[in-house]
């Protein structure tokens, strides 16, 4: 399929300019990756600190069922707390001594700041190291902020593995770190492949259970597998542990490109390395094809939505023969996404942050086939008659690696498909 894109130039859309805007823009808060988090982390507990809204965005987002006793909650701020009448530190501390006689599997516990609990100054910090102090060592109490004032619902995860990154325990051994919260059967793919070609001593962050031998230091090297992890990035280097600089693994190429650096840093010979690779690289050829007979040709328009965008407008121009007309993104972090802005064509706008209204009015001049933004736009788009794609279910959908390319280009392809069946039921 990579004969289809436009070839790219020397550094592609590395260099190329910006539209940065910062008006009214359009994005869940953070609190959305507990949605994912509490799932991979099976002895861990969110206790959001914040209103009934709070609360009921994890629900209808969760999706909870009342038989079943999810790993996370919401301690409620009152209209005592919120107007300083109560102490909210001391309420906080009960709460939690509930929780935790309760629930005994607990193993680590983050109380994650909203809107409302940094409005009104709550020092979650301290009340972790607090909390921390009085249950260790059975249980580990970090705090991290979820809130949605400026920020985007990736960022959530982001900051949740930044906040354990400083406590995690110093090692000098060689080994690999992949940081980024994956679906467990995509994780066990990545982990079989990177045992094939012989690189054994890898671990993950975030780990399943606390009780993993999980630790970092100046002989860790570290692969991201998720674009939206400026700060844990960061907290990493802070530790010592050096980045390796990859495409992100979405669709064939991205995959081999990004396994392929972790290759070159472990020096895996080439030879065994194509051997390992061959037949999945071969099904994901196959599989993204199917899809790209549809996409092919294809104009893309991307509103900020996830971080994701940079790499997710790679895969699609180059594997899927779109033609990408503005790629925009909450932030775009160049020493993250650098890799995919030089395979990215020169072409398309890209735009770092939103004023929506003006967005729209690109949009809507430009009259993409396909348009990828959030939730609160796709509907009203759909309705002047433009195709879109939730940004958010690119998230949630199992999409990395080379098992799931096919899957990940029927994402985009879909949305075609049933505009298509859409304009023949019109015509009947």
């Amino acid at each position: 399929m990579n004969s289809q894109a436009p070839p790219a130039s020397p550094r592609g859309c590395l260099d190329a300019p910006v539209l940065k805007q910062r008006g009214q823009h359009e994005v869940f808060c953070g609190l959305t990756g507990i949605i994912w988090l509490h799932r991979k982390m099976q002895d861990a507990f969110f206790l959001v600190v914040g209103s009934r809204t709070c609360a009921h965005l994890l629900q209808s987002a969760a999706g909870v069922m009342i038989f079943a006793e999810p790993r996370f909650g919401t301690a409620i701020l009152e209209e005592t707390d919120l107007a300083g009448l109560a102490d909210a530190q001391e309420e906080l501390e009960r709460e939690v001594a509930r929780l935790l006689e309760r629930r005994k599997d607990i193993r680590q516990l983050f109380l994650v700041g909203s809107c409302p609990s940094e409005v009104i100054k709550l020092d979650l910090a301290r009340a972790a190291e607090r909390l921390s102090a009085r249950y260790a060592p059975h249980v580990r109490v970090l705090n991290y902020s979820g809130s949605g004032i400026e920020t985007t619902f990736t960022e959530g995860e982001d900051a949740c593995l930044a906040a354990m990154i400083p406590a995690l325990p110093e090692t000098d051994e060689r080994q690999l770190l992949v940081v980024g919260a994956l679906p467990d059967v995509v994780e066990d793919q990545m982990l079989d492949l990177l045992g094939k070609l012989g690189i054994d001593n890898v671990k993950v962050l975030p780990a399943r259970r606390a009780d993993s031998t999980l630790a970092v230091g100046s002989n860790t090297v570290f692969a991201l597998t998720q674009p939206f992890l400026g700060g844990s990035l960061a907290a990493l280097g802070r530790r010592g542990a050096r980045h390796i600089p990859a495409p992100f693994p979405f669709g064939e190429e991205g995959t081999t490109l990004w396994l392929r650096a972790v290759a070159m840093e472990f020096g895996v010979d080439l030879t065994l390395f194509d051997t390992v690779t061959h037949a999945p690289r071969a099904r994901a050829k196959k599989a993204i094809a199917k899809a790209a007979e549809r996409l092919n040709g294809k104009r893309v328009f991307f509103f900020p939505d996830s971080q994701m965008e940079i790499p997710l407008a790679r895969f699609l121009t180059r594997e899927c023969g779109m033609e990408a007309v503005e790629v925009g993104a909450p932030f775009i972090h160049k020493g993250v996404v650098g890799p995919d802005l030089e395979l990215l064509a020169e072409g398309p706008t890209l735009a770092e942050g939103q004023d929506v209204e003006l967005q729209l009015d690109r949009c809507r001049k430009a009259q993409p086939d396909l348009t990828v933004c959030g939730l609160g736009l796709a509907n009203p788009l759909e309705a002047e008659g433009l195709a879109t794609k939730w940004a958010i279910e690119l998230v949630f959908t199992p999409v990395h690696f080379y098992e799931q390319a096919g899957d990940l280009a029927g994402l985009f392809s879909r949305p075609l498909g049933r505009r298509e069946v859409l304009k023949l039921e019109a015509a009947e």
